[in-house]
């Protein structure tokens, strides 16, 4: 029996199409941002900067401090003194974001069984602001409360599939890798965990193998074959 389940979110808990998520997340941020001075191109372009400096975060330092130290050599003190704006963007315009996903009722059946068994850790990758990733549970149909811990980029000092990430997680609440299990839908992102000793999971609804990973050796399949495997691991 597992001690702790991990979970991600997007792809996994929440249906998704990245490519389509990213696309309307980026045109609703543009067009809240124009009216403050911010180019649509170049807002996008930097993001993704702050973005990938999150990625190559050594741990040394938040991944929203990272964000932000990014973010501000492209704008400035602007950029600081506008966060109420970007903050008031995820609390509105973000949550039209929500008809690019889908939904997946079993996603709440999952939890609402296992959490009666286990403590669950919301593993999702934290490139988001907390205010983001809280919408987005909502959005799969899920509480925040669901989960005893969920990572952000406020509360994250690396991303996935950093193993400083994992271990950051292991080392916040003196996990036992061996018996605890990451699910998700990425053969590169979730799956590193195992390089740690966690046992792992794919969930293959939304799968995700950019690098064309050999995922024969994985548990995999749905949501129902994923109980199916917990069950089995109980007996």
């Amino acid at each position: 029996m597992f001690d702790t389940i991990l979970f991600d979110l997007d792809g996994t808990l929440l249906p998704m199409d990245q490519e389509k998520f990213t696309k309307a997340y980026f045109s609703l941020m543009a067009k809240k941002m124009a009216g403050h001075g911010y180019k649509a191109e170049d807002l996008i372009q930097n993001i993704w900067k702050g973005t990938k400096g999150m990625i190559l975060n050594d741990g040394s330092l938040s991944n929203e401090e990272v964000f932000w130290s990014v973010f501000c050599e492209f704008y400035g003190q602007k950029a600081r003194d506008d966060e109420p704006v970007f903050e008031e963007f995820y609390k509105t315009d973000f949550q039209q974001a929500r008809s690019s996903c889908g939904f997946n009722p079993k996603s709440k059946e999952v939890i609402d069984e296992l959490k009666q068994k286990y403590p669950l850790i919301l593993a999702t990758n934290p490139i988001f602001p907390r205010i983001s990733t809280y919408s987005r549970i909502a959005w799969a149909g899920l509480d925040v409360n669901d989960f005893k811990h969920i990572t952000t980029y406020e509360n994250s000092h690396s991303c996935k599939p950093n193993l400083i990430y994992y271990q950051e997680i292991i080392d916040l609440f003196n996990l036992d890798p061996s018996k605890c299990l990451m699910i998700g839908n990425d053969a590169t992102e979730d799956m590193v965990s195992e390089q740690l000793g966690f046992n792992v999971f794919l969930l293959t609804d939304d799968l995700i193998n950019t690098k064309n990973v050999d995922i024969s050796k994985y548990p995999q399949g749905s949501f129902d074959d994923l109980l199916a495997y917990i069950h089995a691991q109980e007996e």
